[in-house]
């Protein structure tokens, strides 16, 4: 069966960074279209405003070029088209400069909204993108809904600038009649300035809400159910169920490991009946007494169990007992504060059994 999917009514949860940077890498990101259409059209506007008088003097110095020497064109076959060919590539160097700011323009609107990208899933092929079905579900969802209220509002907004802009030269078309080429061209040029900067006001307002609006469509979106929180959770610090059995099979292993030790302790200081602590010393290797188990209560009392079956020493101490629980560790020498009272205790076993001469 499919994997049901949790509608947004069971998204309470804030998105983790996580999910966040999985969206992200899946190419889920609030990206606006509105925002790089105005891109491309300050783009366009100053280039406009910087470059078409030159651009356009280097066309017409091309064309004109062209107009004028027709009569020297190759007569031969194919002369007419080498002509063209070079005329090509003239206007082609031309606009080059032009085309690649536009091109830069139009990596640079999703570049400033989220950053560098790369998302080959989106490349992928998926059925259901051509599947009938989700695309006519698609068709008359909530957000095609919006999409189309936008492109209406940015009709009529930019009709409305339109308008207003162009409304005063309503009356003053007939001065056109007869001017000069370049005079008429920058009169063109002036109010092409004139209508792309009221669009990019107009716009601007547009792409900004736009922005605010993807933005919050992409966070709802990534927002998490509580069991999507829990599922996370295990995957990135393991089960606690499992982690608390891995735990305690390590407890058991090294309680093992140390109760083995045990026979070969020469000596178990103790509480006498809470604490117990194994040592050994063999002063041929040894620097100082090493702690080969150590415990409370029940192991304490296993500890001392063990000891009397392997005729380990049992020597009561409690303050040195409880000193050294504290203050050693399994498969550690004893601090060197303690030296002097666990030397007697050594000495004392030792004499006990022959070994001190």
């Amino acid at each position: 069966m499919a994997e049901e999917q949790p509608d947004d009514s069971q998204k309470t949860e804030e998105p983790t960074p996580k999910k966040i940077e999985q969206m992200r890498k899946k190419g889920q990101v609030a990206l606006s279209r509105e925002v790089n259409n105005w891109v491309m059209l300050l783009a366009g506007t100053i280039l406009i405003a910087a470059s078409a008088d030159a651009v356009l003097g280097d066309l017409r110095e091309v064309l004109k070029a062209y107009v004028e020497h027709s009569h020297d064109f190759p007569q031969t076959p194919g002369g007419l088209h080498i002509v063209l060919g070079e005329a090509c590539k003239k206007i082609l160097g031309i606009l080059a400069l032009p085309f690649i700011v536009l091109m830069a323009a139009a990596f640079l609107g999703p570049f400033v909204q989220v950053g560098p990208l790369f998302a080959p899933e989106l490349i992928k092929p998926d059925i259901g993108k051509i599947s009938p079905i989700k695309g006519f579900s698609r068709l008359f969802s909530r957000r095609s809904l919006v999409e189309f209220v936008k492109g209406i509002a940015k009709i009529v907004v930019v009709g409305t600038v339109g308008t207003i802009i162009i409304t005063p030269y309503y009356g003053q078309m007939e001065h056109f009649i007869g001017m000069e080429m370049p005079v008429l061209m920058n009169e063109i040029q002036e109010l092409v300035l004139k209508l792309m900067i009221g669009m990019l006001v107009a716009l601007l307002i547009i792409a900004v809400i736009d922005l605010v609006y993807q933005r919050m469509e992409n966070y709802k979106k990534m927002r998490m159910t509580k069991q999507e929180l829990k599922d996370e959770y295990k995957q990135a610090e393991g089960d606690p169920h499992v982690k608390a059995r891995l735990r305690q099979l390590r407890s058991e292993k090294a309680r093992q490991r140390m109760m083995q030790a045990v026979p070969s302790a020469d000596v178990v200081i103790t509480n006498p009946t809470h604490y117990s602590i194994a040592l050994k010393y063999d002063p041929d290797a040894m620097e100082a007494p090493r702690c080969v188990a150590k415990g409370v209560d029940e192991l304490a009392l296993r500890i001392r169990e063990v000891a009397k079956e392997n005729n380990v020493e049992l020597y009561e101490n409690k303050p040195l007992a409880r000193a050294l629980y504290d203050t050693v560790d399994v498969d550690e020498i004893i601090p060197a504060e303690h030296y002097k009272a666990v030397a007697e205790v050594i000495s004392y076993v030792f004499r006990r059994k022959g070994k001190l001469h």
